[in-house]
């Protein structure tokens, strides 16, 4: 996948890219021996502005704070977009069950109403 750069003449640089389930590792060479880099699924709000072309599939990657990192892959490498969307749903399917459960604790361990008025009275 290519990874276009930040600076002002924002060329296009190849990156390797590990997906994990927690979030995106981004590496400038094969290795994975340099630093990476780590988008994590938390912090990506969309997958956006997807665009084929004859040779490229370009897409964005948009953040919680509005950042967008625009990526392209080659058309025969697979669709990184579907797979990172769909990795950004599952994510966001176990936080919201995690999320749950965790309130069905709280809410189970603390006193209900009746409980609450009962433990005022004299």
């Amino acid at each position: 996948m290519e990874k276009r750069s930040d600076s002002l003449l924002q060329f296009w640089k190849r990156k390797t890219c590990v997906l994990t389930p927690d979030s995106l590792n981004i590496y400038a060479d094969t290795q994975k021996k340099s630093r990476s880099k780590e988008l994590k699924l938390q912090s990506i709000k969309k997958v956006d502005c997807v665009e084929r072309t004859g040779k490229f599939v370009y897409f964005t990657i948009v953040t919680a704070d509005n950042k967008e990192i625009d990526f392209r892959c080659s058309s025969e490498d697979g669709c990184w977009n579907a797979v990172i969307t769909m990795a950004l749903i599952d994510f966001q399917n176990r936080k919201a069950i995690q999320d749950f459960k965790t309130r069905q604790e709280t809410e189970s361990t603390s006193p209900g109403p009746q409980e609450r008025r009962l433990a005022r009275a004299p």
